[in-house]
């Protein structure tokens, strides 16, 4: 089965004619009309944009067969997710949070850290979660200066501890 990506999340119902706010994830926050049918993570119901324009930091946005204020509300909070394979290829040097999950993380000196399980944004910047084999998961800021290597043919991040990041004082 395809790997999901969450590319959009619903807002709140804006107006009485179906529409909502929507929160896009992508570079291009109109990209989530050329990704084809949106699907909920357990792909029970799927939308399709049928209108969008740009807000303060969001969109309005309307799907097809919904066109009352009350349809819209209930939308309210949903995700939605597209195939991994439906977004454009990366370059070489650049990768997708979503490819990141299930990589090793290793120190610097090659020692074993734990997984990447998630790629966190509550808005101060992206924070990396890595499972250790044992104990309470890792957030760290996904920075260059903590995150230096990102290797997806490795199947690695390399991690630089907090204590190793130069003028770093602990006490």
């Amino acid at each position: 089965m395809s790997a999901k990506i969450c590319v959009a999340r619903i807002g709140a119902a804006h107006g009485v004619r179906g529409a909502v706010k929507l929160w896009t994830f992508t570079e291009d926050p109109f990209a989530v009309k050329d990704y084809g049918p949106l699907s909920t993570k357990d792909g029970l119901k799927h939308f399709e944009v049928a209108s969008a324009r740009e807000a303060k930091d969001h969109l309005v946005a309307t799907f097809k067969g919904v066109t009352t204020r009350d349809e819209a509300e209930r939308l309210n909070g949903i995700e939605l997710y597209i195939p991994r394979e439906r977004l454009p290829a990366t370059e070489d040097d650049e990768y997708y949070h979503a490819d990141l999950i299930g990589l090793d993380a290793v120190t610097t000196a090659d020692e074993p850290l734990g997984r990447v399980i998630a790629i966190h944004n509550f808005g101060a910047g992206d924070i990396i979660e890595i499972a250790p084999p044992a104990g309470a998961t890792m957030l760290l800021p996904f920075s260059n200066a903590v995150v230096p290597t990102v290797d997806i043919a490795g199947g690695r991040v390399v991690i630089t501890l907090p204590e190793e990041i130069e003028g770093d004082d602990p006490s």
